[in-house]
């Protein structure tokens, strides 16, 4: 489930293994210290043939629990430069005119919710979403990494792994995967597959038999 930027009159919900050792060390410190690139949506993942490609080597179990899960084992929401934390270096890069103050909280700006087609002007309407959420990634393997890397996949700006869109929405989203739940908008599902495989295949983390059909079915249509 993703952190979320509250509306004063909506309730808060908390939504929502890569070879992990190896090259996840080497991306752990391109992550942590370096800030995004300037762009107005998240990291573009591979083609649909290469997620297919991807979904087919990752692997099926069933999903793990939630024993021992806590947000505060994925630290989120890391300074990347100056004032700026990684939410608001989102906010930044997936809106259009934002402006911010000394503090870098966005005062203006729109953010255009992919997942339902919405636009908003105030950045109070907009959470950032992790594309896997946490409990989710904690579920599939994540839970035996250690903080540092988990800290790396909260704030991961490298990858299509955040995204700014309707709070709501992604309220509704909660840690679902893509076999539980699926945007609203349908145009938007081969992207938000291919982000999915992109940040679990980036990862390795495994999925469930549910999940992978819900994914293929996607990815063969697009």
């Amino acid at each position: 489930m993703s952190d979320m930027l509250r509306h004063p009159t909506r309730r808060r919900v908390y939504a929502r293994r890569a070879s992990v050792f190896g090259g996840f060390v080497a991306l752990l410190g391109t992550i942590v210290m370096s800030g995004p690139t300037a762009q107005a949506s998240p990291p573009t993942p591979p083609s649909a043939a290469t997620a297919r490609t991807q979904l087919a080597s990752l692997t099926v179990k069933t999903e793990g629990t939630t024993d021992g899960y806590s947000r505060d084992k994925f630290p989120h929401w890391i300074t990347q430069s100056g004032s700026c934390d990684t939410r608001e270096q989102v906010l930044k890069r997936d809106g259009q005119n934002v402006q911010t103050d000394s503090s870098c909280k966005a005062t203006s700006g729109s953010w255009y919710s992919e997942y339902d087609g919405e636009t908003w002007t105030a950045s109070s309407d907009v959470d950032i979403d992790h594309m896997v959420p946490l409990a989710e990634a904690w579920k599939s393997g994540a839970n035996s990494w250690t903080t540092a890397q988990r800290q790396a996949f909260a704030n991961d700006l490298t990858h299509s792994q955040l995204i700014a869109v309707t709070d709501n929405v992604n309220q509704s989203k909660s840690d679902q995967d893509p076999g539980e739940w699926l945007p609203p908008r349908t145009a938007y599902h081969c992207m938000y597959a291919r982000m999915w495989v992109s940040v679990k295949y980036t990862y390795g983390l495994s999925l469930d038999s549910a999940e992978k059909s819900a994914l293929s079915g996607i990815l063969n249509g697009c």
